[in-house]
This record gives C-alpha cells, sequence and structure tokens, in this order.
C-alpha cells in the first residue's frame, strides 16, 4: 500500500498541477468575481489525467479491471465527489471568506486527495 500511496501523491502532484494551471488564469481572467465558476473545467481536465495516471500506474497491479464500466462509472463517482470537496473548499474560502484565490489549493491539495485516494483504493480499484 505505501508504494500505491507514494505512486497516487505523485500522479495527484502532477494532476495538482494541471488543476493549478487551468484554474488561475480562469479565476483571474475569466471568472474573476465568482471563484467556484473556474472548478468544473480545471477539475475536468485534471480528472482526465488522473484517470489515465492513476489507472495505468497508481493502481496497477491491484484489484481488478471492470470491462463493463462499471468501474469507469464508480470513478467518476468519486471525482463528482472530488468535484464537489473542491467547490466547497473555494466557494467558502475565495467566495464567502474573500481570501485570495489561490488559498483553496491547500484544502484542495491535502484533503481532497487523501479522500479520493482512500475511495479510489478501497471501491473502484479495490
Amino acid at each position: 500500500m505505501l508504494g500505491q500511496l507514494v505512486r497516487f501523491g505523485i500522479s495527484g502532484g502532477i494532476s495538482t498541477l494541471i488543476y493549478a494551471a487551468v484554474y488561475l488564469p480562469l479565476v483571474t481572467w475569466v471568472f474573476p468575481n465568482l471563484a467556484v465558476a473556474a472548478v468544473p473545467f480545471a477539475f475536468a481536465v485534471a480528472v482526465t489525467c488522473g484517470f489515465f495516471l492513476h489507472s495505468s500506474w497508481s493502481f496497477k497491479g491491484h484489484g481488478s479491471r471492470d470491462k463493463s464500466g462499471r468501474q469507469h462509472v464508480k470513478f467518476l463517482v468519486v471525482q463528482c465527489f472530488g468535484l464537489l470537496l473542491n467547490a466547497l473548499f473555494t466557494w467558502v474560502i475565495a467566495d464567502l471568506l474573500h481570501y485570495p484565490d489561490w488559498v483553496p489549493l491547500i484544502p484542495i491539495v491535502t484533503i481532497t486527495p487523501l479522500a479520493t485516494f482512500a475511495l479510489n483504493r478501497q471501491w473502484v480499484f479495490g
């Protein structure tokens, strides 16, 4: 499990960089007064990258791969949960409390990955 956690961390780090690379320009130039509006766009790009990294590397050799599409649906459910967490963090921290738009990235980088790792390991790729 330690190896999976390390691989998940690296893959998640890459996905997080992608998320930030999409989120920060959007929140700066496209949605300057409503940071939460940038979350779905940033999340969609990052989750697409994350699926391929996690399924082919982070959880490679763990559990089974379901060819019926159920595993993809489970992965999507977990990612929707992550999207909701990220949106909640962004809305509360940046939009309600008026902290700088980069501040929500702190719980997005720390809390969301731990929650999605646990769900992915046990439910999606378990």
